[in-house]
This record gives C-alpha cells, structure tokens and sequence, in this order.
C-alpha cells in the first residue's frame, strides 16, 4: 500500500507551482485555505488561486429577478447573467479574496482569466456565453509568479475571437491553468470528504476507468464532473491532483506535504 500511494503521489512536475481551487461555499472565510496558501508563499512556494463563487453568482442573479440555469453542472449564461458573472467574480470576489490573502501576509494580485488573455475559449453551443475547453496562456501568470506574487485568478475569459467575455467554470479553468502552468499539484477544495461511489463509500484513488464508469452509471453527478474532467486532464500533463474537503484544517499544506487525503486521481 505504501508503495501505491508513493507512485500515485509522484509527479513529472516536482517544483512546479501549486494550483488551488476555492469554491463552494465558503470560499475561504471559515477555513485555513487562504492562511494555508500565505503561509506556502513565504515558505518560498508559487501559488496560484483559481477561485468559483457560484452560489454569490447565483444569489445576486436572483436580487435582480434572474433565476440560474444549470447543465451537466455548468451554468447556462445569457447576456444579461453575463454581466453579473463578471461582476461578481471579477469584482467582488476576487477582490475580497485578495484582500483576506494580504491580511494572512500574501503578496496577492487579483485578476481574470480576461486579463493578458490569460484564459480564452470557444463559445459553447449548449451553455450560452460560456466557454468550454478553455486554453490557458500562462505568460501572464508566469510573470506575476516571477515577480514574487500570488495571482488570484476569477474565471473569467474571452472568445477566440475576442469577440465578448465568457463565463468559464472554475474548475475547468484550474485544470487548464495547472496543465499549462507545469504544476507540481492541483487542490480542488470543495465541501465533501471525497468523491463516492454508487454505494456512498469514499474513494481514496480514482483511476481514468473507474472514473468513466461511474460517471456512465450516474454514480458520479453535478457539479463533480468538471473537476474529475478537468482534473484528469490535468493528471496527464503530469500534475497531481487531489480533491479534498476544503473545511479540513490546513488541508492545503498537507496535500502539499504529501499526505494521503481526500481523493487522489491515479
């Protein structure tokens, strides 16, 4: 066993930066998450935060007499929700995010995936302004790394074309960041212990196989299916990926560490 996880915790990319996901719904305020990544700065560590916030999102779309509308987990986006993603993600969030990292000591900069082109995409054809299969340029954040600083990255895009921005899920833009930046690892915090099977039991290593039958069967549903995908593509690009549960105290620092929690993909 001791060797297995050895293996599975090894990675093409060690020394690379760390990506982490926050998103739920804490978003940071009531965890370590955000302490956890400041402290991994000092220590010398790239980081990059890749932050969601579908439920602010979703709760300011409602104030203004919209309801959200979901496929396959990801939200459907008119024009006029797009201007509230936007908003929200790339001003409130973002900048509130930002502000708590330099409270806990971080050298943090906020951004979108807009910015430097950092984050572009085709336009889905099921979704709206939604971009999927995004791409990521990395110049940007490699820069903002170089410089000593912590970007903290709102998933927010462009078309190819550079026509209109585009709402692009957060995890499916972690994933496209930690492939292109070379990360060492990818963290998903989410609000779950691991990723369950049929039966409800945790699963402490996921392979590509495994993963695919249990998403056929249902097993595996919402808002789960862009991490694995994402994450799966990711783990090919020789990163490793853990989805683990983001309430845990410094759960950030012991994936770093190498510590066997959550789900790791395999």
């Amino acid at each position: 066993m001791w060797d297995r996880l050895t293996a599975m915790n090894a990675t093409t990319n060690e020394g690379g930066p760390i990506v982490v996901k926050i998103g739920g719904s804490t978003l940071g305020e009531h965890d370590t998450s955000l302490a956890d990544c400041a402290e991994l700065q000092r220590d010398g560590r790239q980081v990059v935060i890749v932050h969601g916030g579908g439920a602010a999102v979703t709760n300011w779309q409602r104030r203004l007499g919209a309801e959200a509308a979901w496929v396959d987990g990801l939200r459907s986006t008119t024009p006029e929700s797009l201007e509230v993603v936007v908003a929200v993600l790339s001003g409130l969030i973002n900048k509130e995010l930002t502000r708590q990292l330099q409270q806990h000591g971080a050298q943090a900069v906020g951004i979108s995936g807009a910015d430097g082109g950092t984050l572009c995409s085709q336009i889905s054809d099921r979704l709206g302004l939604v971009g999927e299969n995004p791409h990521c340029n990395p110049a940007t954040l490699r820069k903002l790394l170089d410089a000593g600083l912590l970007p903290v990255l709102a998933p927010v895009g462009l078309a190819h074309d550079l026509s209109t921005t585009l709402n692009i899920n957060a995890d499916t833009a972690a994933g496209a960041v930690a492939a292109a930046l070379g990360a060492s690892t990818l963290i998903y915090l989410t609000d779950v212990a691991q990723v369950r099977d049929g039966d409800g039991r945790g699963i402490d290593c996921l392979d590509a196989a495994r993963e695919e039958r249990l998403i056929e069967s249902g097993a595996i549903a919402g808002g789960m299916l862009p991490k694995l995908r994402s994450g799966r593509s990711a783990h090919r690009s020789g990163v490793r990926v853990r989805i683990v549960d983001g309430t845990e105290p410094q759960v950030v620092r012991r994936v770093v560490a190498g510590a066997s929690i959550g789900t790791a993909l395999a």
